[in-house]
């Protein structure tokens, strides 16, 4: 009788672990080859129009601000940079622009004038306005002091930068502002503003020199694709000519971002930027447009307040490096040596828990799993680079995302075992922590993690970047097992709970933004997360 019912427990195991495995395999081979597929498209190199600059000649102009080492922010008032940093800055800048645009004078900005005189650069200096009228008077003031004292070097007196798209003055306000710096200054004075709220504000131009426009295409109401994205520049800035004839009209900000948050069809990458780039600094240079980008090197600090997108408009990177050539092919990433090597070192470890004892379909399953979640991996890592902002986001992130990987060799150890519900008091097993109870409590904490971020992306959607990579390998394993039938049992309160807030939650956020690729993507990673928790139901016997 007990030698029956072990040979009934050992066909139950092994029809659990074919089940398994099938699903596993299935569903990792297939992300692979869609993940293969994708990372040779990143590797390929694009062929883009060649920027090709004389001799002496550089970009107009590019935004400068020095706070791109770690720990340097604006928002804080006590920040100096020193001016050793701003020289070696302007340096590298010198060799690819022939302006700089600044936005303030105070933190150790006016340092850039004499490093600009030294090494033939001219200046956009700006007054930085805001709510605060003491502080307006005092950066309005020393702003004329130094445009006055630097005529050789200042080229514009740039009085405000996007005020009233803050909302912090009114345009009574700004008026009395260009009055007085009108008055005062011996350099032409402008105001910047994005173009809409020029339109909106005609009777400013009276009190300028030069109407300053911003036309960002990726920031636009209707976000405008890389492809059509310089044409929707010059066709802007053509009509806000034809608004202004009277007035030289410059554009103050246009550029792309690197990396961030796709916005529709607007995809800040690499090759977008490069191509937004070369494509617009020839026909600005072909139509004579004056212009400046945004901006000269990332900005770590701004995706505080602009996620991670913001800390990404550099044509330097943080380490004064070229982000990308202005000739040539340029692609996403230089090899696909990192995926293929974690994926090699995941698959290794995922066969090397499924044991010796593993039959060839769970051996494949493993090898298929681990191939994907390593490479997965290197791309979560990818993005903590790019979006992790300080140590609290780097230790709770990246326990979440190692917890999401590791479920993986987790379940190949688990080939043939029913996975519990997170119970403490199953915690120990012969005194150490049972493989089981291990998967069910990262289980937990991972369906909690998404859970909180599918909460975030609706109430708090503006800047904040679909977690979808650090969820994917979890959501993958989730739906396999589900395909192979996987239920957890009753007592899973807490990951229904978390499975019921993804289901709904994240086809909000999609509908916020139906035309998002990569909510759509979210959608399907949520509802993946949410397949696993679902009530297992015995059969019942007569």
């Amino acid at each position: 009788m007990i030698a029956r019912k072990q040979v009934e427990n050992m066909n139950e195991n092994n029809a659990l672990e074919n089940r398994r495995a099938n699903a596993v395999a299935a569903v990792f081979a297939l992300a692979l080859l869609a993940l293969a597929l994708w990372l040779g498209q990143q590797a390929r190199p694009v062929a883009l129009p060649d920027l090709h600059l004389d001799a002496g000649e550089r970009l107009a102009c590019v935004s400068y601000s020095p706070f791109h080492l770690p720990g340097q922010t604006p928002l804080n008032p006590h920040a100096f940079i020193p001016p050793a940093q701003i020289r070696a800055d302007l340096a590298a800048l010198a060799e690819r622009a022939a302006c700089v645009r600044i936005y303030s004078t105070d933190q150790g900005l006016d340092a850039v004038l004499p490093a600009a005189r030294e090494l033939g650069l001219k200046v956009i200096l700006g007054a930085w306005l805001g709510v605060d009228t003491a502080a307006n008077e005092r950066a309005l003031t020393r702003a004329i002091e130094l445009a006055n004292a630097n005529t050789d070097v200042v080229d514009v007196l740039m009085v405000g930068n996007e005020v009233l798209l803050r909302q912090e003055q009114t345009p009574a306000q700004m008026m009395a502002w260009l009055q007085r710096a009108k008055a005062q200054s011996r350099v032409p004075v402008s105001y910047a503003d994005v173009w809409e709220f020029w339109r909106q504000n005609r009777a400013l131009a009276q009190w300028v020199d030069q109407v300053t426009v911003h036309i960002l295409p990726f920031w636009e109401d209707e976000p405008v694709p890389i492809e059509y994205a310089v044409r929707h520049v010059g066709e802007t800035f053509a009509r806000m000519q034809r608004e202004f004839p009277d007035k030289l009209v410059r554009i103050g900000e246009t550029g792309w971002p690197g990396a961030g948050r796709q916005r529709r069809k607007a995809v800040p990458s690499r090759v977008n930027q490069a191509r937004f780039v070369r494509e617009f600094v020839a026909a600005a240079h072909a139509n004579g447009w004056r212009y400046n980008f945004i901006e000269a090197i990332d900005q770590p600090w701004k995706r505080q307040l602009e996620g991670t997108v913001g800390g990404h408009w550099g044509v330097l990177d943080a380490h004064l490096q070229p982000k990308f050539p202005l000739t040539g092919e340029v692609s996403e990433r230089d090899s696909l040596g990192l995926p293929a090597l974690a994926g090699a070192l995941m698959a290794a470890l995922c066969l090397l828990c499924a044991g010796r004892r593993a039959g060839a379909r769970a051996r494949l399953a493993a090898l298929f799993s681990g191939l994907c979640a390593g490479a997965i991996g290197v791309l979560v890592w990818e993005h903590a680079q790019q979006a992790w902002r300080d140590a609290l986001e780097w230790t709770a992130l990246g326990v979440v995302s190692v917890s999401a990987l590791l479920l993986v060799p987790l379940a190949a150890r688990l080939r043939n075992t029913p996975l519990p519900a997170f119970a403490p008091r199953h915690a120990q097993e012969d005194g150490a922590p049972s493989a089981a109870w291990l998967f069910s409590a990262l289980r937990l904490l991972v369906l909690f993690a998404a859970a909180v971020a599918a909460l975030l992306l609706v109430f708090d959607p503006r800047y904040r970047d679909f977690p979808i990579w650090q969820f994917a390998a979890p959501a993958l394993l989730f739906f396999a097992l589900r395909l192979g039938g996987e239920r957890l049992p009753a007592a899973a309160l807490q990951e229904r709970t978390c499975a019921l807030t993804l289901t709904v939650c994240a086809p909000i956020r999609w509908a916020m933004d139906p035309l998002n690729p990569e909510a759509l993507i979210w959608l399907a990673t949520a509802l993946g997360m949410a397949t696993v928790a679902v009530e297992r139901r015995e059969k019942k016997t007569g």
